[in-house]
């Protein structure tokens, strides 16, 4: 049965969309939020990224903003990182396809409130900072995000996530989905 499902995705090594929701969940500390469930249910997956992507539910700012986060969340190494897989694209379509209106300005204002926070700290805009300075406002602005989690001050952790956390969540489901991800990193994993 879990080999039929398997080949209904596509390719054989694949594993099914609810295993991978599971691994996904265990990776994250907990629950996937429900929009992002029923998208990856819905078959929602990352694609190798076309030159001619255009975002459909980010401006052309916020796409890079976003892409420049996905791959601090999954850089890549030895293995094709966030970007290489088209994780943006997919972050991109998930939150047009499935979040709810009241999700998706919740975290369009979280990334303003991320890029001003760069501004603030830095005097430059998120995507003129150079690599270091991005990487610790990602891990500050997450880290914070998670004390808040852990202190309650959040109030529903999995259906009300800050920017960030959504951000990663999104961006592992799209790593994940992607033939690379769901037939080799994870199956090895």
């Amino acid at each position: 049965s879990r080999r039929n499902e398997a080949n209904e995705l596509g390719h054989p090594n694949m594993i099914d969309r609810r295993e991978l929701l599971k691994r996904v969940a265990y990776l994250m500390g907990g629950a996937i939020s429900a929009p992002a469930m029923l998208g990856v249910l819905q078959g929602c997956s990352a694609k190798k990224p076309s030159p001619q992507w255009t975002p459909a539910f980010f401006n052309a700012t916020q796409a890079a903003i976003v892409s420049e986060i996905a791959e601090i969340i999954i850089p890549r190494t030895d293995t094709p990182g966030a970007k290489d897989l088209g994780v943006p694209a997919f972050i991109d379509t998930m939150l047009k396809a499935t979040y709810s209106k009241t999700d998706q300005e919740r975290y369009i204002q979280g990334l303003e409130q991320f890029a001003q926070r760069a501004k603030d700290s830095h005097g430059k805009a998120f995507i003129d900072l150079d690599a270091d300075q991005q990487q610790r406002l990602v891990r500050d602005v997450h880290d914070a995000a998670i004390q808040a989690g852990r202190d309650n001050t959040l109030d529903d952790l999995h259906e009300n996530r800050p920017f960030i956390l959504m951000t990663k969540e999104l961006t592992m489901l799209g790593f994940f989905t992607s033939e690379l991800g769901a037939t080799e990193i994870l199956q090895y994993a």
